[in-house]
């Protein structure tokens, strides 16, 4: 599908656009918190429009997120002429986080926030954003009571953007990104209470190349030790099965490390290991 960017926004979805403006002017200097998914690009790139230089983008480069995450978000912002910064952090040492209790996320954003919170005051920038949006709030996600106590600002969620507005206004901006397929860290993808290892998350993050470079993109390698669950977006299902039996998908998979490889039924769904867990 073309990119329209003469199409006028429709009228609520250009209000939107127009808070989400107002609210960084009013903040004057801001580093985003750029991971290179749908909701940070657009933050950051409107960030950009509004505030020139005195808008900055960091990245963390730590080993539940992909190495392809980090090239892209690196390409964006040298094309865009964004000041960039990538910060290495070892999330296997942050307490809680190997021993993925069911608020690992809460420990996590809370370190990595700090960190970028830090390295923002090091650049005399007083205030850091991400992109949180509407849609973030149905799903069970610990990490936004981190955020909240770390008074992290979130530009999308005050403008009242929801994820489709965030793709329809990327669209409009001809963002590469507006119909990029959503993302979590690759810890997501390990049950809670299993203990995360490089290990694991590297056969997870081989899996997805895998499987990303087989042109299926929605999808997700949920690990149960040696057998690889994955989720692919229904209409992709029978083509998934398709590849895994003729072609030498099901290989790179078991070469990723794990024994055995099957097919998730209920097909990709947000936060499906979330789904036996309350608040």
């Amino acid at each position: 599908m073309s990119t329209d960017t003469t199409a006028p926004l429709p009228a609520e979805l250009s209000e939107k656009h127009k808070a989400l403006k107002e609210h960084l002017a009013k903040l004057g200097a801001v580093a985003v918190a750029f991971s290179g998914g749908v909701d940070s690009t657009l933050l950051l790139s409107v960030a950009a429009d509004v505030l020139g230089d005195n808008a900055v983008a960091i990245t963390a480069r730590a080993q539940m997120i992909p190495a392809r995450e980090i090239r892209e978000a690196s390409e964006f912002c040298t094309e865009r002429g964004i000041r960039h910064m990538v910060m290495d952090i070892d999330a296997l040492s942050i307490p809680g986080f190997a021993e993925n209790p069911v608020d690992r996320c809460y420990f996590c954003k809370s370190a990595l926030f700090a960190r970028i919170m830090d390295q923002a005051a090091r650049l005399g920038i007083p205030y850091v954003a991400e992109g949180t949006n509407t849609s973030d709030l149905g799903d069970y996600r610990p990490g936004l009571k981190a955020l909240g106590e770390l008074k992290v600002d979130s530009p999308l969620l005050a403008a009242g953007l929801s994820k489709a507005d965030v793709r329809a206004l990327s669209r409009k901006l001809g963002l590469p990104t507006w119909d990029k397929p959503s993302y979590a860290c690759l810890a997501s993808r390990i049950p809670y209470n299993e203990t995360i290892t490089i290990e694991k998350l590297r056969s997870v993050e081989c899996a997805e190349d895998a499987l990303m470079n087989a042109g299926f993109h929605q999808v997700r390698c949920r690990a149960h030790g040696n057998l690889a669950r994955i989720e692919a977006a229904p209409e992709q299902r029978a083509a998934l099965m398709d590849a895994l039996i003729s072609t030498d998908l099901s290989e790179r998979i078991h070469d990723a490390g794990f024994a055995y490889v099957t097919i998730d039924a209920d097909g990709y769904r947000t936060g499906s290991l979330n789904q036996n867990v309350s608040e």
